[in-house]
């Protein structure tokens, strides 16, 4: 049985760089372009319509710009295993950032990203594991520590406090590492992250690993 591809919508309104990110994708099997949009208001017609698995959406766009048409798609498409979005942008805009995954982005990419690492964000987000750079995580996190804290103990913030491993973890996850370098950082297997990793989740009630890191700040675990 072939294995089952992960088919993604290409959201750009320069029809040079969707030519660009077409060829690139084409080298590795496990990726389809299903379909190409050349604004947010396209993307959100063929999101409801093609259910890609993953979507690499421009920000700065005619019609309806990739902040909105991500907020609309994840309203129009509810089930978070479908759709994911991946914003992709050539601007290292702190705005941008916070706004995209506040409105439901699971992962931050600057255009000058290398191949490995896009194939890698498409990877992690279609597993249902947000992505971003080294560099967007430590602006988001800069960002997220100036909010006010709870001051409350963990204890008496958590139902189940957080155990020393998934704190561990956790802290790991705050610098962008995947389920694979948290695995080889702390020399256990990758099956046990991903099981940490979905604890610390559903403790923090996040959907996904960036949401955990933010719920984390704002309650002061982190």
């Amino acid at each position: 049985m072939s294995k089952k591809k992960i088919r993604i919508l290409l959201v750009d309104d320069q029809a040079l760089f969707r030519e660009g990110v077409k060829t690139l994708l084409s080298v590795n099997d496990d990726f389809e372009i299903i379909a190409e949009a050349r604004n947010g208001e396209e993307a959100v017609r063929l999101s409801v319509q093609e259910r890609p698995d993953v979507v690499l959406m421009d920000v700065r766009m005619p019609v309806l710009d990739g902040v909105t048409a991500t907020r609309r798609i994840r309203a129009a498409i509810p089930n978070d295993s479908i759709a994911r979005i991946i914003i992709l942008t050539t601007f290292d805009d702190d705005d941008a950032v916070f706004d995209g995954l506040r409105a439901g982005a699971m992962g931050y990419l600057l255009k000058d990203v290398s191949s490995e690492k896009l194939f890698e964000a498409i990877y992690t987000t279609a597993r249902g594991e947000g992505f971003l750079q080294p560099s967007v995580t430590s602006k988001l996190l800069a960002e997220f520590s100036r909010l006010p804290r709870t001051g409350k103990h963990q204890a008496e913030i958590l139902d189940v406090p957080l155990s020393s491993r998934e704190m561990e973890i956790l802290q790991l996850m705050a610098t962008g590492a995947s389920n694979k370098e948290i695995a080889d950082t702390l020399m256990i297997a990758e099956g046990t992250v991903k099981n940490h990793v979905s604890s610390v989740l559903s403790k923090l009630e996040a959907r996904d690993r960036m949401q955990a890191v933010i719920n984390a700040q704002q309650l002061g675990i982190l």
